[in-house]
């Protein structure tokens, strides 16, 4: 089942990057659920070797947004971070006595979401709008959607 793409959400995909999934991991993890300028301090200060292609990545998809979707990049955050496994790509290098040594290139696929906030202020002032029932009401159905969307 493909993941509904929601209108406040922006993506950037980087396939076949040319580094081991774990190692592009490690910078993932740091800067998920950050803001858009923060990620940008982080990637630059980080010593890391996956930074400069994590840092093309988030900087594509907020031009993205500001292009496409009109959205201020201040407003952005990274919503969702995500790398994979891509395909090994394998090479054999001479060795003494005629042998070969098989040399393995790992290549990660990386998906980057970034999101609007200002969208989650309107929907809080609906929120607030309605009484009490109906906001409990609300706030379950939301809860199912989300739980819907994640399985």
């Amino acid at each position: 089942m493909k993941p509904r793409k929601r209108k406040d959400d922006v993506y950037a995909f980087g396939q076949y990057i040319s580094m081991s999934a774990d190692k592009a991991r490690r910078v993932i993890d740091q800067i998920r659920g950050r803001s858009y300028e923060e990620t940008l301090m982080i990637l630059e200060l980080m010593p890391y070797r996956a930074c400069y292609p994590i840092f093309k990545l988030i900087y594509s998809a907020a031009a993205n947004a500001s292009h496409n979707k009109g959205f201020n990049k201040a407003n952005l955050i990274i919503f969702k971070a995500e790398v994979n496994k891509g395909t090994t790509m394998k090479k054999l290098k001479p060795q003494a006595r005629g042998r070969s040594y098989m040399i393995k290139k790992p290549t990660c696929h990386i998906t980057i979401v970034l999101r609007d906030i200002t969208y989650y202020g309107d929907l809080e002032k609906y929120i607030r709008s309605l009484c009490k029932t109906d906001r409990d009401l609300f706030l379950l159905d939301v809860r199912n959607l989300e739980f819907k969307a994640l399985y």
